[in-house]
């Protein structure tokens, strides 16, 4: 059996000092014991099922944090939202890059990502790094699109008007 305690810290948002005073914290010092906006201090929140999760900060509605994609010569910083998926910041990096999202692999932590994964679920945080590759079968496709391209142009007879 786990024996757990009460922490005055854990608790420090969501217990005010009227509640201490009322379930015998004493002299009421008990949501401000550990207020004071240290450095080292985790804020914690309730979610809607009960499980008790550090909290987030949020920029309006959503929170919105940026990512740096690199393309091997160069870098992008992206603001996105955090529950964004891969296929969404594929297509804001089409703006950016001109590559569509077809034509794009994203890579994080070693691993290509779905389109449909979400950038929070995978752990992507505020300022983490994914790599952009284009598809090689895409690139491949393309050279030899264009190399028929130019065959087929060369062979055109010179004719003089």
């Amino acid at each position: 059996m786990i024996k757990l305690r009460y922490s005055k810290r854990l608790f420090k948002r969501s217990f005010s000092s009227k509640q201490a005073s009322a379930c015998g914290g004493g002299d009421g010092n008990a949501a401000s014991a550990g207020v004071g906006g240290g450095a080292g201090e985790i804020e914690w929140e309730v979610r809607p099922g009960g499980m008790l999760v550090q909290k987030r900060e949020r920029r309006g509605d959503e929170e919105v944090i940026v990512v740096r994609v690199s393309t091997g010569f160069s870098w992008h910083d992206v603001s996105i939202g955090a529950t964004s998926t891969f296929g969404e910041l594929k297509v804001l990096l089409s703006m950016v890059t001109g590559l569509e999202p077809r034509e794009q692999r994203l890579l994080f932590r070693g691993k290509e990502r779905d389109d449909t994964d979400h950038l929070h679920m995978v752990g992507v945080r505020d300022k983490d790094k994914v790599l952009l590759l284009e598809d090689p079968a895409l690139k491949d496709m393309k050279l030899r699109a264009l190399a028929a391209r130019v065959v087929w142009s060369s062979c055109q007879p010179f004719i003089q008007v």
